[in-house]
């Protein structure tokens, strides 16, 4: 099959993109029922901008935005030419739709996802392009059959391509949103993906597509199921400290973090994803047997679906 044109490829992305922002403000404010979305556009000096949608203080969503950005330049940043320094010094289009969810109701997991899509060029040579984005739950109280929900829908997304595509992108999140120097997870995982390509543009395409449209499947159920789940001082607390945990990593190793601010993104988009109150008690050790100990047993990799008894069924094509 053919492969488009440059120009082609980043018209029928930001296409699904703009597409996709739309459709997750609409079902997440009315989900929320008092808030709405503000938006602010926006342009880089260097080339591009974007689209900026923040909900605060609803009856749901505490603080949440869904943004869109569309930038280009003459030279990829170091966070994208990390993986590929062969590319280092080419120009440039970079566009994608980030969002991230912190509810009020610490019994609501905060949940974040993003796809995009990357265009490097050089001056007589082909054209390099990947995808990558993904999707992941953190849960403060996190309950079992929310977990498995969440998970089944991600591995639902990947069925179309491929057997081993849910446990490859399902242990890529895993090891991605790592605290390292805590050794736990951000939190319960989901799917994560990079420097997509070789399947071709259409098939890469497709699954970028199919990730994104996941997200609400995936997640409004468990907002539904926990928004009126009865909180007092104690969880809020507990999801402060939690919610300092992920500060931490957007700070320290978020790549999408570290490319906005190195190719000069918009400041105040970038750290939209950070939660609107936080907090870092020295020493904290949740009491043993707590409600709060739990969470413990959810922040490591585990094999959800196979311990539930619920493996991937069949074979679903070529592998992507």
């Amino acid at each position: 099959m053919t492969t488009p044109s440059p120009a082609a490829m980043l018209s029928s992305v930001e296409h699904y993109l703009t597409g996709l922002q739309e459709r997750l403000c609409l079902e997440l404010a009315n989900e929320d029922g008092e808030a709405g979305f503000i938006e602010e556009c926006w342009t880089r000096p260097q080339g591009g901008g974007g689209r900026t949608r923040v909900i605060t203080d609803g009856a749901v969503f505490e603080k949440g935005g869904v943004n869109f950005s569309h930038v280009h330049g003459g030279e990829l940043p170091p966070s994208a030419s990390a993986s590929r320094p062969s590319l280092a010094g080419r120009g440039f289009s970079a566009m994608g739709v980030s969002w991230v969810l912190h509810p009020r109701n610490p019994f609501v997991p905060t949940s974040h996802g993003n796809v995009r899509f990357f265009l490097a060029e050089k001056e007589g040579e082909a054209p390099v392009w990947w995808f990558g984005g993904g999707i992941d739950l953190t849960p403060y109280y996190p309950e079992r059959e929310d977990v498995l929900h969440w998970h089944r829908v991600a591995r639902d997304a990947c069925a179309p391509f491929g057997d081993d595509c849910y446990p490859r992108f399902k242990a890529w999140c895993d090891d991605y949103f790592m605290l390292r120097h805590r050794n736990e997870t951000r939190g319960v995982g989901g799917l994560f993906f990079d420097d997509l390509n070789e399947p071709g543009f259409d098939k890469s395409f497709a699954f970028m597509r199919s990730v994104g449209d996941a997200f609400l499947p995936a997640y409004l159920p468990i907002v539904q199921r926990r928004r009126t789940t009865p909180f007092g001082e104690r969880e809020r607390d507990f999801q402060a400290h939690r919610r300092g945990r992920y500060v931490e990593f957007n700070l320290v190793y978020d790549r999408g973090t570290l490319f906005g601010l190195q190719s000069g993104g918009r400041t105040e988009s970038i750290l939209m994803s950070m939660p609107p109150v936080a907090q870092w008690s020295y020493g904290y050790a949740a009491e043993p047997g707590s409600a709060e100990a739990r969470l413990n047993d959810f922040l490591r990799p585990r094999d959800w679906l196979g311990e539930a008894g619920n493996e991937v069924d069949g074979a679903y094509g070529e592998l992507l």
